[in-house]
């Protein structure tokens, strides 16, 4: 699975190498572009089905998945896993439920994203729904580059030791690399 994954990435042009400002404000050498994946509706169809392989065992009632970025994947793996499917977007800088989107109280949710590095954006989507008082029973993601220290139960199909660098302290950066901002997010 996590071979296949990383493969439909690079075939797609999904990963990428140079020096990177990550959505996180870290530098890395390594940038993983889901949005190129996605292009290939095949691709993200099978990404999916491994995604719900990787929750097997879960239950759960409900994907929700932070905009933009993940909008995508979480919409396929809903469709895969026959679940119902909800997204939280930025509304003034802050992570939101809108669109008369609404959870109930205890309903199990999976939270889908497509990389997470430092599960900023998870907490985000998180503290977005919390005051619905959901279950959330499960991450899911693509690729997960933050080997296990956040503390939530996430399921990858691809676990990346990250090599990132404070941007005081970036040896490309030093060495003059140029740094491109890929993400979505705007600012730090």
């Amino acid at each position: 699975m996590s071979n296949e994954a990383l493969e439909l990435l690079e075939k797609t042009e999904g990963v990428l190498r140079g020096h990177f400002c990550l959505t996180s404000g870290l530098h890395s050498d390594i940038y993983f572009q889901c949005a190129k994946l996605y292009q290939y509706p095949e691709y993200t169809e099978k990404i999916a089905k491994y995604i719900v392989e990787s929750l097997k065992g879960v239950e759960f009632d409900t994907i929700v998945s932070p905009a933009i970025g993940a909008v995508i994947i979480g919409y396929e793996v809903a469709k895969q896993a026959g679940k119902r499917n909800l997204f939280v977007e930025r509304n003034n800088g802050t992570m939101q439920l809108r669109r008369g989107y609404t959870l109930k109280k205890g309903e199990r949710v999976v939270i889908i994203e497509d990389v997470i590095t430092t599960a900023r954006t998870i907490n985000e989507t998180i503290e977005a729904i919390k005051e619905f008082e959901p279950d959330i029973v499960a991450v899911g993601c693509i690729v997960d580059r933050t080997c296990g220290k956040t503390g939530l139960n996430i399921k990858s199909l691809l676990q990346i030791e990250p090599v990132t660098y404070e941007p005081e302290n970036c040896p490309l950066c030093k060495a003059g690399i140029p740094i491109v901002k890929p993400g979505s997010r705007v600012g730090k």
